[in-house]
């Protein structure tokens, strides 16, 4: 089955336009880094586009867009980053794998649409390039022809509020964010939203009689982990919430197993994160300390 099908039949001739418009000719356009592939589907007069910043308080929003030609600018920039990609046909699938349009409300000659993206592309040095936000498009049907009037992008994906959604919106991986592609499950950047700052201190693998418990790696990452989940609990944060962690080992080759239990533990977007190989008290394997951040 290929991988670029139109969603919409052709007999829902508006939405199977918009679709055409928005996702293939899009894409196309800007792999080919060629603007007048898509220049007359955007109507100029008025046109404005806000950027989300990947915040979702609008207090955060900036018009970094405020006419078509700004936009046209930054999209032939982001354009050329990709234009010399080796494999354009690898890089196009992962385009449209982390492209989803569907919801398109139709009122007369106006419509609005919700492009969504949720994947990732890979750069030819092997880094994964995040593609993680959404964006309301504004559309108008201009001489029978449906064209771009604006938009309001680069939107949390998901919102607050949305299935699925974090239970906090209070940090967010930042646009352009990439690692290697040896990277752990962690963040390589992320924007604070600031509200409360929660700092817990290093814990360990000790229950509250201040015994020791686990023998393996897994079973002490799994009680500090549990360990620093109460004491954020207890100023109103989760795990969720938590956007620094520092981890301190006294054996790093057992690095594999510890992020086995961290990826299963700690909700994405995940912290930025340092790890180090130090000494720690008695027989213990690892400490962790948290930083969080608590929305009012």
């Amino acid at each position: 089955m290929s991988y670029d099908l139109n969603p919409f039949p052709k007999t829902d001739s508006d939405r199977h336009s918009l679709w055409e418009i928005m996702v293939r000719r899009d894409i196309d356009a800007f792999l080919a880094a060629d603007w007048n592939m898509v220049a007359d589907d955007f109507i100029e007069e008025n046109f404005m586009g806000i950027d989300g910043r990947r915040f979702s308080n609008p207090d955060s929003w900036r018009l970094t867009f405020p006419d078509l030609a700004t936009y046209r600018e930054t999209w032939l920039g982001q354009a050329a980053d990709w234009a010399d990609a080796k494999d354009q046909q690898s890089l196009r699938k992962e385009l449209f794998d982390a492209t989803t349009l569907r919801d398109i409300e139709i009122n007369g000659d106006s419509a609005v649409l919700h492009k969504k993206f949720d994947g990732a592309v890979t750069r030819d040095d092997g880094t994964r390039v995040p593609l993680i936000w959404q964006t309301l498009y504004r559309c108008r049907k201009v001489e029978e022809r449906w064209r771009i009037a604006g938009f309001t992008g680069y939107l949390p994906n998901p919102m607050p509020g949305q299935a699925g959604s974090p239970e906090s919106a209070a940090k967010e991986l930042p646009a352009g964010a990439s690692q290697h592609s040896t990277a752990g499950p962690y963040s390589p950047v992320l924007e604070i939203n600031p509200g409360k700052l929660v700092v817990i201190s290093g814990q360990a693998a000790i229950n509250p009689d201040g015994k020791i418990i686990g023998e393996t790696i897994e079973e002490q990452t799994r009680l500090t982990i549990d360990n620093c989940a109460k004491q954020l609990t207890t100023a109103g944060c989760t795990l969720r919430d938590v956007f620094k962690v520092n981890i301190f080992m006294t054996d790093l080759d057992e690095w594999p197993r510890v992020n086995a239990v961290y990826q299963e533990m700690i909700p994405e977007p995940r912290p930025v994160r340092t790890a180090v190989q130090t000494g720690l008290l008695m027989t213990l394997k690892i400490e962790i300390e948290m930083w969080a951040v608590k929305r009012s």
